[in-house]
Formats: C-alpha cells, structure tokens, sequence
C-alpha cells in the first residue's frame, strides 16, 4: 500500500505557518516625522484659501498635517488630513502659533499673493507728505428730487438736459472752486435701481447731501441713500429742496426724517438741514457755506506722494478713444504713462480728461478723471491701483480674468426652454415653470450692472430668469448666434443691433428690445412675468445710410453725404443716429436731396444728401438708421 503523499482535499486542514518576512512585511516602512512645534512661523501675511485642508494649511505655516490634525483633536475636532476645514479651525490654529493669516475665496489665493507682491505694499514715499485734500461729495436722493438740477446750479452746465427721461442713469463726478478751495461733487442716479451704484457712491464719499422734496418727503430711494450713508459712516447734509412749491411742507419732512434718527440743529439734533430751491436758485450759497464748514471740521487730508489709488466710479467704450474709465483718485497722483490696473482691465495711462474735457498731465487725491489707456473697460466699483510695471499690471489683470471666467462656467445657468415675452404668462398656464433667459447689452458698465442686478430680482417660482451673458456694446451678431442657441431674449440698453445683427435676428426669430430708460425695461419684465404685457407699437426700421461724406454749409450746418445701404430714406421720417451701434441722437429727416433737387425718398444703393433737425457731431462711417412706428393689434 502506497503511503501517501500529502493531504489532499479532503485531508485534515493544517495551521498556515507565516513566515517572517511576511511579518515584516506588516511592519510600517517609514516612521512619521512631524515638523517640531518650535519651527519658526512665516513673519508675513499668509494667504489661505477657505475650504483648504490641513495637507494644504500645514506647510504654509512651516507645520504638518498631523500637527494640525493633532491640535484640532485636542480641541475636540475629528478630521483627516484631506479633509476641508472651516474658517475657524484655520483661524484658531493660526491665533495658537500666532500667525498672521488672510483668508480667501477658493480660487483667489494667486490673485491675493500677486496683489501682496505688486499692489499692497506701502509704496509711500515721505509720511510726513500728507496735505489737506478736498472733500468728496455725494448727492443723494429719490428719483426726480431735483439732485442732477442742483449740481447744475452749483457747476453751471446743464446735465438734465442730456439724461433720457430726465432721470439721471449714470455716476458722474465734477470738481469746483467754493470759497478758494475746490470740492468734487458725485451725482448719483435715484432710481431704486441703481442701489448698488448709490452703495458705491457712498463707500468714496466724506460728505453726503440728501436732497429730500419739500413737497413729496422721504420716499423709499430715500431710506436706502440714509441706509447707504450710514453704513459708510459719513455725516449728512439735508438739502429741502422746492421750498418754493405751494404745497411744500417742510415740518412735516423733517418729522419724517427724525424717524430715521436725522434730527435737525433747530429741533436739538446734529443734522444740518438747508432749505433750498434749485429751479429758483434759492439756498444753494448756504448749502454751499455748510459744506465747506463741514469739510473743515473733518480735516480730511491724503498723501499725494507715491502710487495713486482710488475707484472705478464708471466705464464705457467710446469710439475712437477706446475703453475709458472715470476714475476718483483717493491717495497718491496719476500720471500720463503710469502703469495700472482695475479688476480685470490693464494698461498704460494714455491721457488723462478732467470734468470739463480738459486734458489733464496728474491727478491729485479727491480729483475726478478719465483715463484712456485700458486694455478693455473696467466695471464701476473696481478698485484702481497703480504698479511699478505693466507686466504686473497684466499679471494681476489676467489672474483676475481666469478666476472670473472658472467661476462663470462653473455656475452659468442657461435654462433648458426659454421664450419671448408675450408667451411667458401662456407657458405658466400651461403648468410649464419658464426659463427666460436674457442677453443684456448696455452703453455703460454701471448701467449694465444696475440692470442686471435690478432684473435679478424679478425672478419667481412660476418662471426662472437667467441673465446668460452681458457686456457694453452695441448688439452684435454673436449676440445673436447665442440667444439662437439658448432660447434667449437681448434687451438693449441705449444701444440698437447693427444691419447684419438686425437681420441675423429675423432669420433666427431671435426677440430683440431697446430701452432708453430702465424702469421701462423692469416694468415690461414684470409685466410679462404676471401676463399683463401688451405692446401697442412695434419699431419697423424703413431704411439704413453710411454717412460717406460731411459737407458744411453756411447757416445752414453739416448735412451728410450719404449712400443708402438698405431699405428707403424718406423725408420727414424718424431717424437714429448710431455710431458703433450707440444711440447718439434722435430725431427727424428734415430735408433730403438727390444732387441739387429735393426728393421725397431715395432707395437703397442710391446717394443723398440728409440733413437732420438739430443734430451737428457728422463723421464719415456713422448710420442712419430710419424707422415708423406701426400698431400691433392684440390678438
């Protein structure tokens, strides 16, 4: 019988014997090392991002992960080495080494780190250089309280008269002599619109004048400009203005106003109150007196040595001069060829224009400018900064650019249906929840960001609102490829779609509205959302001509030499002029020629002479553009 020769299957199981070198195999590799607890700590600012984990905290502040997982044990936190920690566990381990940290948002940690290298370091040349400043001074108030007339009366120009609907829709900043000394006045639009704009007014402001209506009293604009000066913690001035109205009542006014804890001098509190009448110059040389009494008492002062800072009060694209941005300087002095930066936008300073139109070679502290020189135009409420270099202009400049665009992709809304206007309340009867998604195009990027936040606000549960690209432009045909693609609306603001744009809509069925005033746009808006919208008029436009030629005539002005690319020109008929899709001016036809004879209309791919109602400022490449109104019939 044949032994056998192992345990087969079905053979008693044996104990597994390990061997040694599987034991060591068990045995950890490397022993962990941690760095000592008395390593040095950075002696800067050390910049970390929130949510960071303590594999990224650790090094920057010369410790390990398991140092700082090992503090935040003994204070009771369980995390891992990958896992995010909040501000205050970051916090709490930096005030226990005792470091000094900043936190960012995600993705701002390179943009902070250039920031500190080329733009936060104190570039002051002497301490001892600060000189006394003028005061800046913000007018506030309600919606036709009268704030733009009174800056009229104080500068002498006439600026309602430029501002469609009479309402002033952009920040305008003007520099004047008072008493031997000079003051910078800020006008804001009252519109409640343009919140986020009074809010930017206030934050550069010392002094606030809040024109408040004798005969209407404080209204809601009226609260939030109270609100916005309060919160920048500057003093108020009360201007009562059209003291001169039959039916003003200026005790009832201030009672209104004691309720918001601005209490007049003559009543026992600290609020200066002057009654004036701006359309009857009355008052404004006591406002004035206040003004500079105030600013006395405040001692403002600033040091004009070193690189001039300051902010971004507006932005806009101009044709010929490119991008050009008003700029308040705060600290230091601008010059013609500093390099500079503002939120996305880099450059060289290329000419410097004052209040007036007058070019200027420095700006000092409280001194208002337009800069010409970025390399495109800079949003209103961007902090202005000048650097030793351009390349760290365009570092910091392209840093900003990145990050921004991320986290624009990152949480774009583009609806998956979208509609027009006029279908919108159809489409929630239906039980189907909209999307509208809106294309926004403005002359001027504070007029851009007052709508886009405005238009916000409108959303609701029965229909979304997704503002899926804005910019400052004319309306162009990629504007148009990309309300195709998403099913989106353009709402033009003080601009209009060029011919091809015009056309490439039709085609496309793409809706495209122009507004001269905002609350217009936000009435519609809101109208359509609760199905009350009802267009009496829609815009035909009959005819398009390329002023060729300029001709001027004595007593008579400039009349255009044009070439009719579209449509029919007629005489008589309404007209636009547009100069790289901005609305310059609007009028009528009043006279058209064909050489020497007057002519009813001239047809496309014909030339004529046009002579416009009131209108002068003619250069070779503007458009007509002529158009009729025709009533639209509800069905």
């Amino acid at each position: 019988m044949q032994a056998p020769r192992g345990r087969g299957r079905g053979g008693p199981k044996s104990k597994k014997r390990v061997s040694r070198k599987e034991y060591e195999e068990l045995e950890p590799t490397t022993v962990s090392s941690y760095v000592p607890s008395n390593a040095p700590i950075p002696d800067h600012e050390v910049i970390i991002e929130r949510g960071s984990t303590a594999q990224e905290v650790g090094p920057k502040l010369n410790r390990s992960a398991g140092d700082l997982i090992r503090f935040l044990l003994l204070q009771g936190e369980m995390v891992t080495a990958t896992q995010s920690l909040s501000d205050e566990m970051i916090e709490l381990y930096a005030a226990e080494l005792g470091a000094e940290i900043r936190m960012v948002d995600a993705g701002q940690e390179q943009e902070a780190m250039l920031a500190a290298r080329y733009l936060d370091v104190d570039d002051t040349e002497d301490e001892h250089a600060v000189v006394a400043r003028p005061p800046v001074v913000t007018v506030m108030g309600h919606v036709d309280h009268g704030k733009t007339l009174l800056l009229d009366r104080i500068r002498n120009s006439n600026v309602v008269a430029g501002e469609a609907g009479g309402i002033t829709q952009h920040i305008g900043a003007y520099q004047v002599e008072l008493g031997g000394g000079q003051v910078t006045f800020s006008d804001t639009p009252g519109h409640e619109a343009f919140t986020a704009m009074r809010a930017r007014g206030a934050g550069v402001t010392d002094i606030v004048i809040l024109v408040v209506a004798a005969d209407d009293g404080v209204m809601p604009q009226t609260i939030e400009a109270i609100d916005h000066a309060k919160a920048a913690g500057v003093p108020i001035i009360v201007a009562l203005n059209k003291i001169d109205r039959a039916d003003a009542d200026p005790n009832r006014v201030l009672q209104q106003l004691s309720e918001y804890n601005l209490v007049p001098e003559k009543w026992g509190g600290d609020t200066i109150v002057v009654e004036i009448s701006a359309l009857q110059n009355l008052g404004i040389d006591d406002l004035l007196e206040q003004i500079l009494v105030l600013a006395e008492v405040l001692e403002l002062d600033a040091n004009p040595t070193g690189h001039a800072r300051g902010t971004v009060l507006e932005g806009h694209l101009d044709v010929g001069r490119g991008p050009v941005a008003t700029i308040l300087v705060q600290s230091g002095t601008l010059r013609i060829g500093d390099s500079m930066v503002a939120g996305q936008a880099w450059g060289k300073a290329k000419a410097l224009v004052d209040d007036r139109g007058n070019k200027v070679d420095i700006a000092g502290p409280s001194v208002p400018v337009q800069v010409l020189g970025f390399s495109e135009v800079p949003s209103a409420g961007d902090q202005f900064r000048v650097t030793n270099e351009i390349a760290s202009a365009r570092e910091v400049a392209e840093s900003r650019e990145q990050r921004l665009r991320l986290a624009a992709n990152a949480n774009r809304a583009i609806g998956s249906s979208g509609i027009k206007l006029e279908d919108l309340f159809e489409q929630i009867q239906k039980g189907d929840v909209p999307v509208l998604n809106i294309i926004l195009k403005a002359d001027v990027q504070g007029s851009l960001e007052a709508l886009a936040d405005a238009l916000g606000k409108l959303g609701r549960d029965e229909v979304g609102l997704a503002i899926i690209h804005k910019a400052v432009g004319g309306v162009t045909e990629n504007d148009v490829a990309l309300a195709a693609a998403s099913d989106a609306l353009i709402i033009g603001f003080n601009v209009r779609p060029d011919r091809r744009a015009r056309e490439a809509a039709e085609l496309a069925h793409v809706e495209v509205r122009t507004y001269e005033i905002i609350y217009k746009v936000i009435e519609d808006i809101e109208s359509a959302v609760v199905g009350m919208l009802k267009p009496e008029y829609e815009e035909v436009v009959t005819g398009e001509a390329e002023v060729r030629e300029v001709f001027r005539i004595p007593r008579v002005g400039a009349i255009a030499g044009c070439y009719v690319r579209s449509g029919v020109i007629t005489r008589g008929s309404h007209v636009r002029f547009l100069r790289d899709g901005v609305i310059l001016w609007k009028g009528n036809v009043v006279s058209l020629r064909r050489f020497k004879d007057d002519v009813r209309e001239v047809n496309a791919g014909f030339e004529c002479g046009v002579g416009l109602s009131d209108f002068q400022d003619l250069h070779a490449g503007d458009l007509i553009e002529t158009f009729e109104l025709r009533e639209i019939a509800r069905e």
